[in-house]
């Protein structure tokens, strides 16, 4: 490193997979907020309790809404209805500077006239706090981010990380109840995102307060999470623990977000004791099958890469055969493409743990997975 589970409902449905929120305090609610632009809508009504000092994620794509919803929190945009409210006082009305949360930018926003401590102090001297509190509390900042001693430098002095680090520092010195996070990460490169999503963690588990963080990379959002929304459309899609959300996707959409996975439709088989099959195109696809899905009804089926183990044609457990169509070594991975006849496609990615051997293309081999891996959703 350098230096230095809640109700969520929209207009038209309760949002599939919301969680209800235990016994706790609430550091954010949203009742029934909207957005519309000009008469587009894009935020849908949204209902949605954030718990204080947890560490939540609005994840989606460029464009779901997500950040429009963290600007709503944070005063920099008025929504077009609902409530909204902050430690349990109504915040509607209320002027981004008098809220007890503060943002941190993708690009920091930082005032490339002004020192790192010049920048940290700003929002204190605008309070016109003392001199000597100022300055302790900038000290204290730097020490909390790891720039101790960077006090006196220009911003243009200072590496891309760095400045994110400045900004979180500006934002946590006045010491707010929410942090609010706008992709602050998205500028850096992998090596460098990698290393701030640790310093963040770290951040949130000194601080003990609520950061709220938008982001369109799933691997951040898994990473340092407690909870994640899962947002599409200007609607929460589901809200759970990245457990949940990867693991039990609550509908179509969240499966293809989240992860790379196998999709096939169907319809239900063979059910017996929740054990069972899929017909994909003729072919039996065997997997577990939940309550709620009668024989005969049609269903999306996806599974995950990681879970579609690579055998040898000869292997004497239960497998489909097929043929290798592709092989490409990733590193940490091997990533395999295997045609599977009538059912069609299926990706294995195996973990390279130095014992996987290099397949021609052409190759049979025999694939098989465990019979709760596949998830299945309504069509």
């Amino acid at each position: 490193m350098e230096p230095g589970e809640e109700l969520v409902t929209t207009s038209s449905q309760a949002s599939v997979g919301a969680e209800q929120s235990p016994a706790g305090e609430t550091a954010v609610s949203l009742q029934g907020i909207t957005k519309a632009f000009g008469g587009v809508t894009v935020l849908e009504p949204t209902t949605l309790d954030i718990r204080k000092g947890e560490f939540f994620s609005l994840l989606g794509p460029s464009g779901c809404g997500k950040t429009t919803l963290l600007r709503i929190i944070g005063g920099f945009e008025h929504p077009s209805g609902g409530e909204l409210l902050i430690g349990g006082q109504p915040m509607l009305g209320t002027q981004p500077y008098d809220r007890r949360t503060n943002m941190v930018f993708q690009h920091g926003a930082l005032f490339p006239h002004l020192t790192v401590a010049e920048n940290i102090a700003f929002g204190l001297e605008m309070s016109r706090k003392p001199r000597g509190a100022i300055d302790r509390k900038v000290a204290e900042a730097l020490d909390l981010v790891r720039l101790d001693g960077f006090g006196a430098r220009r911003i243009d002095q200072l590496s891309g990380g760095q400045r994110q680090r400045v900004a979180m520092a500006r934002a946590l010195v006045n010491e707010p109840e929410v942090l609010l996070l706008d992709e602050p990460l998205g500028a850096l490169d992998l090596k460098l995102r990698l290393q701030m999503q640790d310093e963040l963690k770290r951040l949130h588990r000194a601080i003990g307060g609520t950061f709220i963080f938008v982001t369109h990379d799933q691997g951040e959002a898994i990473s340092m999470s407690d909870r994640i929304a899962v947002m599409s459309r200007g609607v929460i899609q589901q809200v759970g623990s990245p457990r949940d959300v990867y693991e039990k996707p609550a509908n179509r959409f969240v499966a293809e977000f989240m992860g790379h996975s196998n999709f096939y439709t169907g319809q239900v088989g063979r059910r017996e004791d929740g054990a069972g099959e899929v017909i994909v195109n003729g072919r039996p696809f065997p997997c577990t099958i939940p309550p709620g899905f009668a024989v005969g009804a049609p269903v999306f089926v996806a599974l995950r890469y990681e879970r579609v183990e690579v055998a040898p044609p000869d292997d004497p457990g239960f497998g489909l055969d097929g043929t290798l169509v592709e092989e490409a070594y990733l590193g940490p991975t091997v990533q395999r493409t295997i045609d599977l006849g009538e059912i069609g496609l299926i990706v294995s990615d195996t973990a390279n743990n130095g014992r996987e051997r290099a397949m021609a293309p052409g190759s049979r081999v025999r694939v098989r997975w465990l019979a709760d891996s596949p998830t299945l959703l309504a069509p």
